[in-house]
């Protein structure tokens, strides 16, 4: 398929606005997808999600329970899980973080809701929701309209 450089050129504002937004679809059904598993399981408690720090000798991105229930959470995580929301996170705030506090039972609220409204303010139509984890009123009522640490 050949393109001409100009019409690329014309085009890339848009291109990125796609391609910013089909990122933003992606975090809200993979953290909305999460937040319907922690819910079904009724998984609470603090967690820290911590980035990969090779200078600490850690080369995958962790989940740790820090109220000492760690079996519940590799019961309920894998690595891909794990690195799912740590590049989630990161795209999320638009930055990197090294690690993140939060409770799991503010996962709709705190991740989810944010995401949701950000697609809506766009105009997307959230035709997956039906199918998906729809989120609380209740939630989205209780949370600030920024994911904060």
């Amino acid at each position: 398929m050949r393109m001409k450089l100009t019409n690329l050129l014309a085009s890339r504002q848009t291109l990125q606005r796609q391609v910013h937004l089909a990122n933003l679809a992606y975090c809200f059904r993979t953290f909305s997808e999460l937040a319907r598993r922690i819910e079904q399981a009724r998984l609470r408690g603090p967690v820290l999600l911590s980035q990969v720090n090779a200078a600490e000798d850690r080369y995958w991105p962790t989940l740790v329970s820090l109220d000492g229930r760690q079996a519940m959470i590799e019961e309920h995580f894998d690595d891909d899980d794990v690195l799912l929301l740590c590049d989630g996170i990161a795209f999320a705030i638009a930055g990197e973080f090294s690690e993140l506090r939060f409770d799991l039972s503010e996962m709709t609220g705190r991740f989810v809701a944010p995401l949701r409204r950000a697609l809506l303010k766009e105009g997307v139509e959230l035709d997956l929701e039906s199918s998906a984890h729809s989120v609380d009123s209740r939630a989205q009522d209780s949370n600030q309209d920024a994911i904060k640490e």
